[in-house]
């Protein structure tokens, strides 16, 4: 079946046509995100609340001429799809498709790649201040949720942007939600814009008096589409105007009619100015919209025939370890930073409503929060993804490091996270935290061990952290008590002359099956689970050193600066003869979106990748003869 979304090339395709046509390409564009993401998975609810507002945009907008950020670019498949890349969607977050966020290197339509929230408003600043020094005169639009406003690095932007007076639009698209519930005074603040009664009836008052006024009712129609006439009056301290900006709103973002003519009237004003568009995640789709958290991303539907998975996430293994551990210790608190369902501790606040704090995606805060709770004798746990810590990592050296404070860091999707790709691969915290003091860093290589570094860093009296993988478990047996773990102890599972293969983390298995397959050619491998990145277990590898010549080690995560390199420099700074010493680690590239699996055995981080790796670097052990032994 033809549709009127089928003649949109890109966005000139939209400029000559009328209301009514713009409203049919959003019925057509929300037709197509539920047909297809249904049924290949990817980010939902926030596109489907997105789909006007973008008609909108690239209707008065002529990007790639006008350069129109989007905060995160999850929210942004409407964009994609009237970008030209319609055709494509089907492809969107799989090996070799489109990226599930924004990215230069997809479309000129992307004006500034993104992943992480908060930096819209930032990199649009910097895109407008350029085009004034060199004279340009295109127009630079942030589009900002306003889960993502909560960040500090959005205000920090707005504070620079009002100092300036620069010329630029701000789009607040207001859904109350960012992948959770929003939380914090300036959601409140929000609600209040959203649902004052005051504005309704002091509305009303100042149309009546219009009618009277020369002129009154042209202004009265840009009013009605602008909700703009009277905000003066029902909110004296608006904060987006004490900040230096023209506040317009708030806007039905679903009203292609209203966006369109708010735009258009506000274009080219010569001051910043700050729309607030209220729209609804799940928009079109009845479940998405009761319960677009839940249907913030789909999954992608399991392949016919997939062995049915029984073992549990990691996440849910890590918050039912701390939940145990603060039933018996009241100082234990649990800190998310707008991931209480990622990363599981939506379970503690259940039962401890009073010790979970959601402090907004604000990593900074979350991060120096828990150590302000740790100098007053409190047991924070701060749980972060691997990708997103990296944006706290001055707090995590100045506030929590230097002073030496008992915080944990529980870092969910360490290593490849499969189909959001580049930007949140957590594949860098190996390398940055290892080089500061005081952090103990663990690893478990299955959920049972997670359980217990959980205890064993909850009970560490210095800053400590634990990555672990994104997905499910091994399907290994869970010891039912905590016990904790001697720091920096390593733990063999195998011994063989022949070389040494020392693990750390998620990769263990890998290299226990490469074992038992070398083994069926007559080489023997030691296999040790390293548990900690940081300290090294220098007991063993001392013995390591004295028993085996060669030492192949593997981690899932970069190899500058990462485990492998903690073992080079142990070696290095011995006199006795060191091993040859061969790291099997992700390359120094960004990874793009592909399934875990796949990065896995082509990085050689599988067992039969090991194998190929040993084979390679000790050729050697392949021409030896071996001695059969006597049946």
């Amino acid at each position: 079946m033809t549709t009127l979304l089928d003649s949109i090339d890109g966005p000139a395709d939209l400029k000559h046509l009328s209301i009514e046509e713009l409203n049919q390409v959003a019925c057509d564009v929300r037709a197509l995100l539920i047909e297809t993401i249904t049924a290949i998975g990817g980010h939902y609810a926030s596109n489907l609340g997105t789909v006007e507002l973008t008609v909108a945009l690239h209707h008065v907008f002529d990007s790639p001429w006008d350069k129109i950020v989007w905060d995160v670019g999850h929210q942004a498949y409407p964009h994609k799809i009237l970008t030209g890349r319609r055709d494509r969607l089907n492809t969107i977050r799989q090996l070799g498709g489109l990226s599930g966020f924004l990215s230069r290197e997809e479309s000129v339509h992307d004006a500034f790649g993104a992943g992480h929230a908060s930096t819209s408003i930032s990199a649009a600043l910097g895109m407008a201040v350029a085009r004034d020094l060199t004279g340009g005169n295109n127009h630079v639009i942030a589009v900002i949720g306003d889960g993502a406003l909560t960040g500090g690095m959005a205000f920090e932007a707005l504070n620079n942007l009002g100092h300036l007076g620069t010329k630029m639009i701000v789009i607040l698209n207001d859904n109350e939600m960012s992948i959770a519930p929003n939380v914090g005074a300036l959601s409140k603040y929000l609600n209040q814009i959203r649902t004052d009664p005051r504005y309704t009836h002091v509305k009303a008052r100042a149309e009546r008096a219009l009618q009277d006024v020369p002129g009154g009712p042209n202004l009265l129609a840009v009013g009605r589409r602008m909700k703009n006439s009277v905000k003066e009056w029902v909110i004296p301290t608006m904060i987006w105007e004490e900040l230096g900006m023209v506040y317009v709103g708030p806007i039905d973002g679903h009203n292609v009619q209203d966006l369109v003519e708010t735009l258009q009237a506000v274009k080219d004003t010569p001051r910043p100015v700050f729309i607030h568009v209220l729209t609804k995640k799940g928009k079109g789709h009845d479940v998405a919209e009761a319960d677009s958290v839940k249907w913030h991303a789909v999954a992608q539907p399991a392949k016919p025939g997939a062995p049915k998975v029984t073992a549990p996430k990691y996440q849910d293994v890590f918050a039912d370890a701390l939940i145990r551990i603060a039933r018996d210790d009241k100082r234990v608190v649990g800190i998310t930073a707008a991931m209480p369902d990622g990363t599981s501790l939506i379970k503690f606040g259940k039962e401890f409503p009073d010790r979970l704090f959601d402090v907004g995606i604000a990593e900074q805060h979350a991060v120096t929060f828990a150590a302000g709770l740790a100098a007053e004798g409190m047991r924070p746990c701060a749980a972060i993804y691997s990708t997103f810590l990296q944006r706290a990592y001055d707090q995590v050296i100045h506030d929590v490091c230097i002073q030496n404070l008992p915080v944990f860091f529980a870092m969910d999707r360490g290593g490849v996270v499969g189909d959001d790709g580049r930007t949140h691969q957590g594949v860098f915290d190996i390398a940055y935290l290892r080089c500061v003091p005081n952090l103990v860093l663990m690893a478990p290589k299955d959920e049972n061990e997670l359980q217990h570094m959980v205890y064993t860093g909850m009970r560490h009296a210095g800053p400590s952290g634990v990555r672990y993988p994104r997905g499910n478990g091994v399907g290994v047996q869970m010891d039912p008590d905590l016990r904790e773990l001697p720091i920096g102890k390593a733990e063999v599972l195998r011994t063989g002359a022949d070389l040494a293969i020392v693990a750390y983390g998620t990769p263990t298995y890998a290299a226990l099956e490469a074992a038992e397959a070398l083994a069926q050619d007559g080489i023997q491998a030691t296999v040790v689970n390293a548990r900690f990145a940081k300290p090294l277990d220098a007991e063993l590898l001392a013995e390591l050193g004295r028993t085996h010549s060669r030492i192949l080690t593997v981690e899932e995560g970069v190899e500058a600066g990462g485990f492998g390199g903690a073992i080079l420099e142990f070696y290095a700074d011995r006199a006795a003869p060191a091993p040859a010493v061969k790291i099997v680690a992700l390359p120094d590239l960004f990874i793009d979106h592909g399934p875990q699996a796949l990065w896995r055995d082509r990085f050689n981080l599988s067992a039969a990748g090991l194998m190929r790796e040993i084979h390679a670097g000790f050729p050697e052990l392949y021409r030896a003869p071996r001695v059969v032994a006597a049946q």
